[in-house]
């Protein structure tokens, strides 16, 4: 039998090793990050029942969502984090402290069309605060705070964070008695960026059937940031016509207020009345993240306020407001745009200690030393030429090279070579140690993406 062609399904990225390294530091970047504003770690299974996963059912989630069966039973791949989530907590409802704060990183799957920066299993690392009842508005306005400290973490420094409120569109919609279009008017909307004002008001009228001038007035009002206009100045005009409209301006206003003191400076903060997000799932905040000078990648973390996260699973009100971030498809875009730092250390150890003897015993013992003071040490201890030897470090990057031959040993003492500068000396193993462990500490802390 002929040996089988190796090959990876179209979908699925695979990372060669330096790349790799780059993106398990960035799920640490985020792990740090989430941490740092209390949320607690969790995992669920990547496998659920089919029925568990799906039972919100329909649509083209059903279509993508992988499903097999195991004997009698059916099965499914999570397609995203939060089904998993609303499950977990409606599960677990009674052992959980809420409001209940979580975040997670995992892998996820959905069977669509695989294409240029969109996978079929990837990495999503998401956020989600659960109210039981009720959840405070603050919640809504520290999130930006926690995308803003998570990019920056990543080494991102031009990226702005679009907010608005779906209470404000319901009750605009409301107050102009366009309810019952709603949906269709956000979907045309949705479009005003590619196509420009003129054009999406053209849509409006022909498509939806509004009045020229309604259509006018409308995209007018959700464009006014263009213009110079506050949203909240612009939609004051609209005040005490709909109640809904006048708490989702309320809302608006108070996750605005709060950024500064947050720690989301004005460079990075807009409001922003076109961004809807989910038509039937978010009911309050929505986020979405931009990255201004690459419009084309889309938002890069996204989310919003719900107000019932397990209402297929449980009776109990359960409101929460979370973000997404794409991981994979993140890393993707920042390759392919040149923001990773590639002079960032990914090679597996930090230390590359050459025996030049039969006895291994000291390079052993150094070994040991250098790891006990948290250098990450190898020994290579394959009978190759020395060429050899010092090509398998500069191949994986490895900075500092170790002699261990007659003289050294005869003397006490070790041979260190900076790889970078080409610069050696021989010093006794306790001064090897210290110096070694200065000179790699500093890159422990680089993020994997330059600024």
């Amino acid at each position: 039998m002929g040996k089988m062609k190796p090959r990876t399904l179209s979908g699925f990225l695979e990372l060669l090793p330096d790349r790799q390294v780059q993106f398990d530091k960035m799920i640490d970047a985020l792990r740090a990050s989430f941490s740092l504003y209390g949320f607690t770690p969790l995992d669920t299974p990547i496998i659920e029942a089919a029925e568990v996963l799906l039972a919100k059912g329909g649509g083209e989630t059903e279509k993508q969502v992988y499903q097999f069966t195991k004997g009698d039973t059916d099965l499914a791949l999570r397609f995203d984090l939060t089904v998993p989530l609303a499950k977990y907590v409606a599960l677990h409802y009674g052992a959980l402290t809420f409001p209940f704060r979580r975040f997670q990183i995992g892998k996820v799957y959905r069977g669509e069309r695989a294409q240029r920066g969109r996978f079929r299993e990837f990495y999503q690392a998401d956020i989600d605060i659960i109210g039981d009842g009720s959840l405070a508005v603050i919640n809504e306005a520290e999130i930006p705070g926690v995308i803003y400290h998570s990019l920056t973490a990543l080494g991102l420094s031009r990226f702005v964070i679009r907010i608005n409120n779906r209470k404000v569109l319901n009750g605009l919609f409301a107050a102009l008695g366009l309810t019952e279009r709603a949906g269709d008017i956000l979907r045309t909307v949705d479009k005003l960026e590619k196509i420009g004002q003129e054009h999406t008001a053209a849509l409006l009228v022909r498509d939806i059937g509004m009045e020229q001038s309604q259509a006018d007035r409308l995209l007018d009002l959700l464009t006014c940031t263009q213009r110079g206009v506050s949203p909240i100045a612009a939609l004051s005009a609209y005040s005490g016509k709909n109640a809904l409209l006048d708490e989702g301006i309320e809302e608006l206003f108070t996750v605005a207020k709060h950024m500064e003191d947050f720690g989301v400076p004005d460079t990075h903060f807009a409001m922003d009345l076109t961004i809807a997000r989910g038509l039937d799932y978010y009911t309050g905040t929505v986020y979405e993240t931009i990255i201004p000078d690459h419009p084309e990648i889309g938002s890069i973390c996204s989310g919003g306020r719900y107000d019932n996260l397990a209402e297929y699973y449980t009776d109990k009100p359960l409101p929460g407001v979370g973000i997404s971030i794409g991981l994979t498809r993140l890393f993707y875009v920042l390759e392919e745009q040149g923001y990773l730092n590639d002079n960032l250390l990914t090679a597996p150890a930090d230390v590359l200690i050459l025996p030049m003897t039969d006895d291994l015993a000291p390079a052993i013992s150094f070994a040991t030393a250098l790891r006990g003071a948290g250098v990450r040490a190898q020994i290579y201890g394959e009978q190759k030429k020395f060429k050899a030897k010092m090509g398998y470090a500069d191949r994986l990057g490895i900075p500092y090279v170790v002699f261990l031959g007659e003289d050294e040993l005869a003397a006490g003492k070790v041979t260190v070579k900076n790889m970078v500068s080409g610069d050696q000396e021989t010093v006794a193993p306790e001064a090897a140690i210290k110096g070694l462990a200065a000179g790699v500490a500093h890159q422990k802390t680089l993020p994997p993406v330059r600024q």
